[in-house]
């Protein structure tokens, strides 16, 4: 749950005086939850969620879809019951909402393995005969492209074959089959960008579009082509044809994000849970023009919070997006997902439908978003903290009580809080955050979280465009060792390294996944790694001396 504030941004107060004449904030903690706009959200989440179990684990195990749903769905429909038990008057303590998470991925891991289908003995001989060679990569691509079974070549074109492979850029020595692939090893005897097109283009040249040629490098650190079937190709068996662009879907999202975010940003700017309700009943019994007026005004002070934030998120995603389109990956349109509680949303994704063609454009995608969110999250935040006040620390603080955020748990709000509020931010004292600090804010949190070198997520993508796909595995890890250790110093980031445990260690694969980043990349990269660090990393003492806070 969050607070909701108990002041009028216009300068009027609802608070209390005390004896010694000082105006002070009363804090309120949210005592219901208006179960329209809950039961909305947790419809929309329901949706969601069998959406990506349909399309994730439905091939690779035999348990009921809807048993997969519902185990993913039991913490928020059990916070539901429990909301509705207490009337919400009792907020869900952190721990046991956490255990609750915890206890369902584990219970869904469980059930996708009990029922995950065997692989047949022509695919485990297949296995067993090739030990060298990074299965995950294999696995990640085969997946992407809907588990296409390779289609045997004849002779004379294995023959042709072999003759893509020029003995000066790339010395062929064998050609195994395995169930999706064709896997072509040797000895690479020239720059692998070079030798990698030279093949490409001769396996293009004598197959068409039949295949997609993928370029990788064993654990071992030996180079190899592998030949799967090219699902997008034109005389496919059953070439995938999706839709990408459904911009009315896009569209809808956008719009539940922007009320919900909305709504949450009306309390965070001191309306209270009676006037939301109020506001929501606009257009019931009683209606009259003077109420639609004073209803707009309360959702007005809403929207500095809301329209913020889905620019810093929409920003994010849709750079991505377009950098995605500059290296002709498909890729689907931003989709905002709506939670009727909490910050308002869960954020927003893309997906990528195609495979990256190389490791600059796993770099330059991946970095894209996380930059172009982070450059426009800092006028906002700036332009927040000028318009937020300086309050009296709380030694209860934590990293998203807006109301008494201490800026010294980290080492770039610190140096931006220092910027726009000046001489007023002094030793002992914390910021009570406009709703627009609060969204500028929000936009660096999740900067910092899509960093992380782990997987998936952004800073995974980064490090495995520098260093690799072995390296990438090694520092997620790490990663994930060193968010339980910073767990332990700051109990806030225990959320995050249990989700950040739970994502996959190994990113996707590009095509080309040998030819390394120039430097430029590479110092580019480094600067994201180091922002991420200047965002998580606590100011100093030394130098919040310095600062004079």
């Amino acid at each position: 749950m969050f607070k909701v504030r108990s002041r009028d941004r216009r300068g009027l107060h609802c608070s209390t005086i005390d004896d010694r004449g000082g105006s002070l904030l009363k804090r309120e903690s949210i005592k219901r939850v208006d179960m329209e706009i809950w039961l909305i959200g947790i419809g929309i989440l329901g949706a969601f969620t069998y959406v990506i179990v349909k399309n994730s684990v439905s091939k690779i195990t035999k348990t009921p879809i809807w048993l997969l749903w519902l185990v993913l769905m039991s913490p928020p429909l059990i916070v539901t019951g429990w909301i509705i038990i207490h009337e919400g008057k009792v907020p869900m303590p952190l721990p046991v909402f956490i255990g609750l998470c915890v206890l369902s991925l584990m219970l869904y891991w469980w059930i996708v393995r009990l029922g995950r289908v065997p692989p047949t003995e022509k695919e485990v001989n297949a296995v067993e005969k090739v030990p060298n060679t990074p299965d995950l990569a294999l696995e990640a691509l085969d997946t992407a492209a809907k588990n296409p079974i390779t289609r045997p070549i004849t002779p004379e074109e294995e023959k042709s074959l072999r003759d893509c492979f020029p003995w000066g850029v790339y010395y062929l020595q064998n050609i195994d089959y395995r169930p999706q692939a064709i896997l072509c090893r040797g000895k690479l005897r020239s720059v692998p960008d070079e030798a990698y097109k030279i093949v490409k283009g001769n396996v293009e040249r004598v197959f068409s579009d039949r295949f997609l040629v993928l370029f990788q490098e064993s654990f071992q650190g030996q180079p190899f082509f592998a030949l799967i079937a090219n699902p997008w190709a034109k005389n496919a068996e059953s070439p995938v044809e999706e839709k990408l662009s459904r911009p009315g879907i896009s569209v809808i999202l956008l719009l539940l994000t922007l009320f919900t975010t909305t709504i949450v940003g009306m309390e965070f700017s001191g309306v209270t849970t009676e006037q939301v309700e109020t506001t929501l009943e606009l257009f019931g019994d009683g209606f009259t023009l003077p109420a639609l007026d004073a209803n707009l005004a309360l959702i007005a002070r809403g929207l500095p919070y809301s329209l913020a934030l889905l620019v810093i998120l929409g920003v994010h995603e849709m750079s991505h997006y377009l950098a995605a389109l500059q290296y002709k990956i498909r890729a689907t349109l931003p989709y905002f997902i709506p939670v009727p509680f909490f910050l308002g949303t869960f954020g927003a994704f893309i997906q990528m439908r195609s495979p990256t063609p190389h490791r600059k454009a796993l770099f330059d995608v991946a970095v894209a978003g996380p930059l172009g969110g982070f450059l426009i999250a800092v006028p906002l935040l700036l332009w927040g903290l000028s318009l937020s006040e300086v309050v009296p620390i709380d030694a209860q603080s934590g990293l998203l009580d807006f109301e008494t955020l201490n800026p010294r748990f980290s080492f770039l709000l610190s140096i931006l809080a220092k910027i726009a509020l000046g001489s007023r931010l002094v030793v002992g004292q914390a910021i009570d955050l406009h709703p627009l600090a609060v969204a500028g804010y929000v936009g660096i949190i999740v900067t910092a979280l899509n960093l992380m070198p782990v997987g998936q997520l952004d800073g995974g993508h980064i490090v495995h465009a520098i260093y690799g796909t072995k390296t990438a595995i090694v520092v997620g890890q790490l990663t994930r060792l060193l968010m339980f250790i910073l767990a332990f110093v700051q109990p806030d980031f225990l959320l995050w390294a249990i989700i950040l445990l739970l994502m996959p260690a190994a990113d996707q694969p590009a095509l080309d996944d040998v030819t390394e980043l120039d430097n430029k990349r590479d110092a580019l990269g480094l600067v994201s790694l180091a922002l991420l660090l200047l965002i998580l990393l606590p100011l100093p003492g030394a130098v919040a001396t310095w600062f004079g806070m």
